[in-house]
């Protein structure tokens, strides 16, 4: 960032997606790393290395409801599962937590796109009496059931496009300067 910059409120991601199976899990990790390259992250409610938003989405829940969706809040009607053919694109409305930070000038944004959860890669945040899972940035709260995502289908190869008319992109809201 140039300059100090404040991004507070929704955000969201659209993006534009194939697989080679007929569903896909997508997860985005909005993220902010200091001058050196180390990724700053923030005590959550229980997990100590939480990034500043994650979203996710399963492919075949892409199913917008339009009168209840806004730019930066897609609403999924979760009525019916749209699931993919191998190869073919679709269009993905990505809902992320709402934030408020304030990015140093110097620092940097990023945005993670993976087809599982958001894993912090420094020291772990140990692991609490009532969970079964060590605390890497989404406290107890994993997308890995086996049941939930069978490998067959979720272990796929997934694409992203972006181009002319695959236009994906990131809403932030960025609050003004005050001058």
């Amino acid at each position: 960032m140039e300059q100090e910059t404040e991004i507070t409120g929704p955000t969201a991601v659209k993006l534009f997606v194939s697989s080679s199976t007929s569903d896909a899990d997508i997860f985005v990790v909005l993220r902010v790393f200091s001058p050196d390259g180390k990724e700053v992250v923030f005590q959550g409610a229980i997990d100590p290395h939480t990034p500043v938003s994650q979203g996710w989405l399963r492919a075949s829940h892409r199913k917008l409801d339009h009168e209840l969706s806004t730019t930066y809040r897609p609403y999924h009607t979760h009525d019916r599962k749209q699931l993919l053919s191998p190869g073919e694109i679709v269009e993905l409305d990505v809902e992320m937590w709402p934030t408020s930070i304030v990015v140093p000038a110097g620092y940097r944004i990023g945005l993670t796109v993976r087809g599982k959860d958001y894993e912090y890669q420094g020291p772990s945040g140990g692991r609490l009496s009532n969970f079964k899972n060590e605390l890497k940035g989404c406290g107890p709260f994993l997308h890995d059931d086996p049941r939930d995502r069978p490998r067959e289908i979720f272990a796929g190869k997934t694409t992203l496009h972006n181009g002319p008319d695959c236009a994906s992109y990131l809403l932030l809201p960025i609050v003004p300067a005050r001058t």
